[in-house]
């Protein structure tokens, strides 16, 4: 497979739309992603993105992309992409270790600085991630017409496990903030080859598609739609926006219509072995999980505040 001196695939990567059955060995008929397709797609004048690489092999797209922003004294272009064949060294909340199988799921990371000239409000950074969760989602559901929804603070889920998990890393840099916004998703795992027994993938839900390229593809497209409609607004989580389409709702209303973890019983174990438990009844502002507790109180938790958030019958999501 040709690279450049980056370790970029170059644009002559074919695809192959087959994918493997529920029955198929581990690692059977995984193509490459189509980095021509993507680009076409995704990267402009005829799509949202500025830049879009694929590496073959890398610890972390999210560690990758911090250090070259990092490296051009945070002069990346906003909406830059890092896809990876096989990430060996992906993380989560906390530190928690993620990896799977090469071409066997979506590893991919964008950049986003919203600041000047454009303006774009602080309270808006925090939702970032729930933003490209919801991008997610809805892309699962168009494209791999399988069920999806958002698990509080940064998972997707569907059939009540986990099928993608998200990490947002916030980059100061020398003027108006950045963010980094990771995601992983489980497209042809087997039952034996998920790393834990909470998770599923697009094959193991049935998935109409397979296809990573046109899974990607069907996520940077929703996102980048959804991201030009909240800059619209200026990061304001409360103001409607078009997304492609008609103005509809406002980003926390949007998300708050996808969230599996509202109306729902939790348990969010806390920082010194203490736990909340209570009704999910909304989302905050700041993108915080509202919970009411038996004693009929209002309780603000934010997603840097929680260790596991479950529900309080023990099941994941």
């Amino acid at each position: 497979m040709p690279t450049d001196k980056l370790g970029r695939m170059s644009a002559t990567m074919p695809t192959d739309p087959g994918a493997p059955g529920p029955d198929a060995e581990p690692g059977e008929n995984r193509p490459p992603l189509d980095a021509a397709v993507l680009a076409r797609r995704l990267v402009r004048p005829a799509g949202a993105f500025a830049v879009l690489d694929i590496v073959e092999d890398t610890g972390s797209t999210n560690i990758d992309l911090a250090d070259r922003a990092r490296g051009s004294r945070y002069d990346l272009d906003d909406l830059t992409v890092l896809s990876a064949e096989h990430q060996s060294a992906g993380h989560g909340r906390l530190g928690r270790g993620w990896s799977a199988p090469a071409r066997s799921s979506l590893a991919v990371s964008v950049y986003f600085a919203p600041g000047p000239p454009a303006g774009f409000a602080p309270a808006g950074y925090p939702w970032l991630s729930m933003l490209c969760a919801l991008a997610l989602s809805e892309a699962l559901e168009a494209v791999a017409g399988i069920d999806a929804a958002i698990k509080w603070p940064n998972d997707v889920i569907s059939g009540g496990a986990k099928i993608s998990g998200l990490l947002a890393q916030l980059l100061p840099g020398a003027g108006a903030p950045a963010v980094i916004v990771g995601a992983g998703v489980n497209v042809s795992l087997s039952a034996g080859e998920l790393p834990v027994p909470t998770a599923t993938s697009v094959l193991l839900r049935g998935g109409t598609c397979l296809d990573r390229t046109e899974l990607l593809a069907g996520y940077l497209e929703r996102l980048g739609a959804l991201y030009g409609g909240f800059r619209s607004v200026a990061g304001n989580p409360e103001l409607p926006f078009a997304a492609g389409g008609p103005v509809e709702a406002g980003l926390r209303v949007r998300v708050s219509a996808a969230m599996a973890t509202l109306g729902e019983r939790v348990r969010a174990e806390l920082p010194g072995g203490t736990e909340l438990i209570g009704e999910a009844t909304g989302l905050g502002s700041d993108g915080s999980l509202l919970v009411r507790t038996a004693d009929g109180k209002n309780h603000s938790v934010l997603a840097a505040d929680v260790i596991h958030l479950r529900r309080a019958d023990g099941s994941y999501a």
